[in-house]
């Protein structure tokens, strides 16, 4: 029996959205692998539904066998390589809970003298904890609604390199239902 999906899955499956998971999975799968392949390489990747940019000074024939390994990989099941530590979800995660960590630990201290600099060691261990909840978060956030682990029927429909003053950037499109 097929389940129906309602409220925020429902969103997350809008083809739009779907479409833009599965590119920012596949951007994530790639750069594991680039990393794995060239680990002094620095890269950044930024996902949209038409495909995903990959800027750093990787070679195309790497990143265009990189691409290739990333999508086969996931659609055998390797869904995992859709999460990747450095996500900008994991830093959003981090910082937003810290902001609320922070508020949380000075709450009230205007009605004391010298209270804010009382609650500074608080602050400290209320910025550690939301430092450490974070990052796992951040990951389950990946997970559940910003990337998605599951390719479908995503395919690679090109991969052009480009420069900008010194960096090396490719546009990696790509085509799903």
């Amino acid at each position: 029996m097929q389940r129906t999906s309602t409220g925020i899955q429902a969103l997350l499956d809008v083809p739009l959205l779907r479409q833009i998971r599965r590119n920012h999975g596949l951007e994530h799968a790639t750069i594991h692998i680039l990393s794995r392949r060239m680990p002094t390489l620095r890269v950044v990747g930024r996902s949209d539904s038409g495909g995903f940019w990959l800027y750093g000074n990787a070679s195309t024939p790497l990143v265009e066998e990189s691409v290739n390994q990333a999508l086969t990989r996931m659609k055998n099941g390797d869904h995992r390589l859709a999460i990747h530590p450095n996500c900008g979800t994991n830093l959003v995660s981090v910082a937003i809970l810290g902001a609320a960590a922070a508020l949380l630990a000075l709450v009230g201290s205007e009605r004391q003298r010298f209270g804010k600099l009382q609650r500074i060691p608080l602050l400290i261990l209320a910025l550690m904890m939301a430092g450490l909840l974070g990052q796992p978060l951040g990951a389950k956030i990946q997970q559940h609604v910003t990337t998605l682990g599951d390719p479908g029927d995503l395919e690679i429909v090109s991969i052009r390199e480009g420069r900008r003053g010194q960096v090396t950037y490719h546009r990696i499109e790509t085509r799903s239902s």
